[in-house]
């Protein structure tokens, strides 16, 4: 991923914004299409404000016909809410980005003649009966409950970018992200991390849904972009999970989040939300074999980068 015309779908929101640094770090021009849906302009503001010459940016709804001018080598597929609070808010936005604006996204790919990836999820993997999570796994998914229009619309998007690549020998590659955090995150993104870092900085109750015993795998930004773009760069077309194999309960991330705020909050238990998944870890294997890639960012290092960049945006001293 050097000195290419690369398009990233999404690229205004969390993840997408820091893999637009990334790939104009290497020395790509990045065309970034976005319709704010989820993404913010403040992600991408850096990008705009300094008038870089290799960072174009498309407000698009990409569930629509995409269009971008000129050559395209690669075309990074990210767009669609990610969050429950967001998919929950935007069921039907969510399933159409994720059939119609993947279909879009490949015939673009296909048109230009350029490489595809497409950034899918754990959550194929629904409330899995198989711990760790490799790629073989089939899942265990409500296809019609609360959370089914994610989780349907990246087992779709699989689906069809499989397709493309028998059918029209698209270049194509599948990531599975676990999940993700750091700077940027949403401070209302709903998901645990930024959740217990907003409430604890503001020392207010950090709130735990159910007993807490249900697991998660934590990857920092920086790991992950780094995995996308091995991802993009190898000749693997099945999906490859990226993700910390690091486990670890929801309880203990909350009172590691406390001992790092040094917060006097307390955790409040609620009810569990219906569908959440009581284990996450990838397997990683795969991504260790073909990409030579595996994190290397601590958890304790990635949350206080993490904290401090949220006491920067609320304005909260420590």
């Amino acid at each position: 991923m050097e000195n290419s015309r690369v398009v990233v779908t999404g690229g205004a929101g969390f993840i997408g914004s820091h893999l637009c640094d990334q790939l104009i770090a290497l020395g790509n021009d990045v065309v970034c299409v976005d319709n704010f849906l989820t993404g913010n302009h403040s992600n991408i503001a850096h990008l705009l404000e300094n008038g870089t010459s290799n960072f174009m940016l498309i407000d698009h709804n990409v569930s629509e016909h995409i269009h971008v001018e000129g050559s395209v080598d690669a075309v990074f597929h990210l767009a669609s809410p990610a969050s429950p609070n967001d998919y929950l808010k935007f069921p039907i936005q969510t399933l159409k980005v994720g059939s119609l604006g993947t279909h879009n996204a490949l015939g673009l790919a296909k048109e230009k003649k350029a490489r595809f990836l497409l950034a899918s999820t754990s959550e194929v993997y629904g409330d899995p009966q198989i711990h760790p999570q490799h790629e073989e796994y089939w899942g265990h998914v409500n296809p019609i409950g609360p959370r089914g229009v994610y989780d349907e619309a990246k087992r779709f998007s699989e689906a069809m970018t499989m397709a493309y690549h028998r059918t029209h020998g698209l270049n194509a590659h599948i990531a599975r992200i676990f999940n993700t955090y750091g700077p940027r995150m949403r401070i209302a993104d709903g998901r645990a991390i930024p959740a217990f870092i907003s409430q604890a900085i503001r020392n207010k109750p950090i709130t735990v849904f159910g007993d807490g015993k249900q697991t998660r795998s934590f990857c920092f930004i920086t790991d992950l972009v780094d995995g996308l773009i091995k991802l993009m760069d190898s000749e693997i077309h099945e999906p490859v999970n990226l993700g910390n194999p690091s486990e670890m309960t929801i309880l203990d991330l909350a009172e590691k989040i406390i001992a790092l705020t040094g917060t006097d909050s307390k955790i409040q238990h609620e009810p569990l939300p219906v569908d959440d998944p009581k284990i996450r870890q990838p397997d990683i294997a795969k991504a260790k074999k073909h990409l030579a890639w595996k994190p290397a960012i601590s958890l304790e290092k990635g949350l206080l980068a993490t904290i401090d960049d949220f006491r920067k945006r609320l304005n909260i001293n420590p």
